[in-house]
């Protein structure tokens, strides 16, 4: 992807409370940026996420999750109108390249109000316009809304639930509105 189509945002979106956040490919200058998103977030937000609760993120990390290739690992954020971002969602194709790992975080504060959805939604459409049509979830088993999110956005056809962690293959559903998330 070039820089150009790196900075071009993917579009604006409204939220079920009306206020609005912009959909964009994550980029190397966006390092700082989630590292204090990582800050904002709640102790439970962290460990639904990345399963334990460190202090911050630690700076290797923030650099590895802030450069993608934009074709086997792709990161969408979403940035409120303050400029700041506030969820971020992604992809890691396996080595053989037949699926990819998803994980979504969205900032407490902008739970709830469809952003998580709109998100992996456009994470899975991205993909698919790359060829990825199988993905691996992880998750805690007790991550209702998340196991409902994916419910709702892709079929599941692998189901493990192992010592409080849940693990799925899914594929997307097909969407009746192309336009629709």
């Amino acid at each position: 992807m070039s820089r150009a189509a790196r900075s071009r945002s993917m579009g604006g979106v409204t939220l079920k409370d009306g206020t609005t956040a912009v959909l964009r490919p994550i980029r190397p200058e966006d390092e700082p940026e989630l590292s204090a998103l990582y800050a904002r977030l709640s102790p439970e937000t962290v460990y639904r996420r990345f399963f334990s609760v460190m202090a911050r993120l630690p700076p290797s990390w923030a650099h590895i999750l802030a450069n993608v290739d934009y074709e086997r690992r792709m990161a969408i954020v979403a940035v409120s109108p303050d400029n700041r971002l506030i969820a971020v969602a992604r992809y890691d194709l396996n080595d053989s390249g037949n699926e990819a790992e998803i994980a979504i975080v969205v900032q407490d504060q902008w739970q709830g109000k469809g952003l998580g959805t709109m998100l992996l939604a456009e994470l899975l459409n991205y993909a698919e316009a790359k060829g990825i049509r199988r993905f691996r979830a992880h998750l805690l088993t007790e991550n209702r809304r998340m196991l409902d999110m994916l419910g709702r956005l892709a079929e599941v056809l692998e189901h493990h639930d192992e010592r409080g962690v849940t693990s799925l293959l899914l594929i997307p559903r097909p969407r009746a509105n192309p336009e629709d998330p």
